[in-house]
C-alpha cells in the first residue's frame, strides 16, 4: 500500500475502533441502568424471594423471555421506528445504541437475577430475623454478597454487546462491524476483513480479562 493509503486505512480502523468502544460501553451502561433493577425485581418477587409477588414475577418473565427470544438482527430492524424517534436516524453509532440497549437489558436482567439467586439463603434469613426491611436486605446483603457474580456477569455482558454492535454494521451501524461489511465483504478486501476480526478479538479479550480480574479481586470469600 502507498503511504497515503496506509494512513487512510489506519485512520479508518482507529475511528471504527473508537465507534465500537463507544457503542459497546455506552449501551452497556444504559442497559445496566435498566437491567440491574429488573434483575433485582425478578430475584425478590419470585415465590421463594424476600418479597414474593406472583403477577409481577410472571409478567416480567414473559416480557424478558419474549425480548430475549428475538434474534438481534431482526430486533435491530423491528425497532427502527423507535430508534428514529429517539435519535432522528437509523444509521450510525449513536442510532445503534438504542437497539443494543433493548436487546441487552433483558439479558443483563437474567445475569443479575442469577447472581442474586446464588446468595446464601441463610444470610438472607439471618438479616430478615434481625428485622431488616426488604430494601435493606437488597442493598446491604444481596447485592454486596453477589458482587463477584455481578462483575463476572458484567464482563460477559460487555463482550456479548460488543458482538451485537458488530452485527449492526449490516444495516448501517458504525464501528468495526460496518468496516468489515462495507469495505471487507462488499469490496472483496480480505485484508480489511482480517484486520477488523483481529481488532475485535483483541478488544473482546482485553475487556473480558479486565472484567474477570476486577471480579476476582472483589471476591473476598
Amino acid at each position: 500500500m502507498p503511504d497515503t493509503e496506509v494512513m487512510k486505512f489506519t485512520q479508518m480502523m482507529g475511528f471504527g475502533l473508537l465507534e465500537t468502544l463507544y457503542m459497546t460501553l455506552a449501551s452497556t451502561a444504559m442497559a445496566y441502568a435498566l437491567g440491574l433493577p429488573l434483575g433485582v425485581v425478578l430475584a425478590v418477587t419470585r415465590l421463594d424471594g424476600i418479597a414474593p409477588c406472583r403477577w409481577v414475577s410472571q409478567t416480567l418473565n414473559v416480557i424478558i423471555n419474549l425480548l430475549r427470544s428475538v434474534p438481534f438482527l431482526i430486533l435491530l430492524i423491528a425497532v427502527q421506528p423507535i430508534t428514529r424517534a429517539i435519535t432522528g436516524t437509523t444509521l450510525g453509532s449513536s442510532a445503534t445504541v438504542v437497539p443494543l440497549i433493548i436487546a441487552s437489558a433483558p439479558f443483563i436482567a437474567r445475569l443479575v437475577e442469577s447472581s442474586l439467586n446464588e446468595v446464601d439463603k441463610g444470610v438472607i434469613e439471618a438479616a430478615a430475623a434481625m428485622g431488616s426491611s426488604p430494601m435493606r436486605i437488597i442493598f446491604r446483603v444481596m447485592i454486596p454478597e453477589s458482587k463477584p457474580g455481578l462483575l463476572t456477569g458484567a464482563a460477559i455482558a460487555v463482550t456479548t454487546i460488543l458482538s451485537y454492535s458488530a452485527m449492526a454494521g449490516i444495516v448501517g451501524g458504525g464501528g468495526l462491524g460496518a468496516i468489515a461489511i462495507n469495505y471487507g465483504l462488499y469490496r472483496y478486501r480480505e485484508d480489511i476483513m482480517m484486520v477488523t476480526v483481529v481488532l475485535l478479538v483483541i478488544v473482546v479479550q482485553v475487556l473480558q480479562e479486565v472484567g474477570m480480574r476486577i471480579a476476582k479481586k472483589s471476591d473476598k470469600r
